[in-house]
């Protein structure tokens, strides 16, 4: 077995990173919106108002932001590196989690968000808007824990390569 150089550990650091944020986005499509479906409307709406606010932290927007930014270099350096094996698939998986989930979440999951955050929980409108919101923001972010997914897949065959 040969030692792993410096591109090994990067991919597998990719690796990991989109399998986290993968992890926690399906956990939010199996059961978190699920449960918060199921709440009166006014719950449901203070109940993911608040989770929107906690969700910024340490824990989660390291490696949600950190992958974002080690994308950029991770696809610059792919046709770079065409010769490398690897490249295809730190191609792949650069665009798949670049495009697919930190695209999807700013350009869909963040609106709705936001336009979220700005009813009162217990108003006719803050109900109206949580029927429509429960299952777009769902679908969206169904699409971004594949991408996720996929990310990490790809980062993980450029290590059997």
């Amino acid at each position: 077995m040969t030692a792993l150089d410096a591109w090994d550990w990067m991919t597998l650091v990719f690796a990991l990173a989109c399998g986290l944020v993968a992890g926690f986005f399906f956990a939010f499509s199996v059961c978190v919106m699920k449960s918060l479906g199921a709440l009166p409307p006014a719950l449901g709406i203070a109940a993911m108002q608040r989770i929107n606010v906690v969700v910024i932290n340490p824990w989660f927007m390291t490696p949600f932001l950190g992958m974002a930014v080690a994308c950029v270099p991770a696809l610059a350096a792919s046709p770079l590196r065409w010769h490398d094996a690897r490249a295809a698939y730190w191609l792949a998986g650069g665009l798949c989690y670049l495009v697919g989930t930190f695209g999807v979440t700013m350009l869909r999951n963040v609106p709705r968000n936001d336009a979220l955050a700005a009813v009162d929980p217990g108003s006719p409108e803050g109900a109206e808007l949580w029927l429509t919101y429960l299952s777009s923001w769902t679908h969206w972010n169904h699409v971004r824990t594949l991408a996720a997914l996929a990310a990490a897949l790809a980062f993980s065959l450029a290590l059997c390569v």
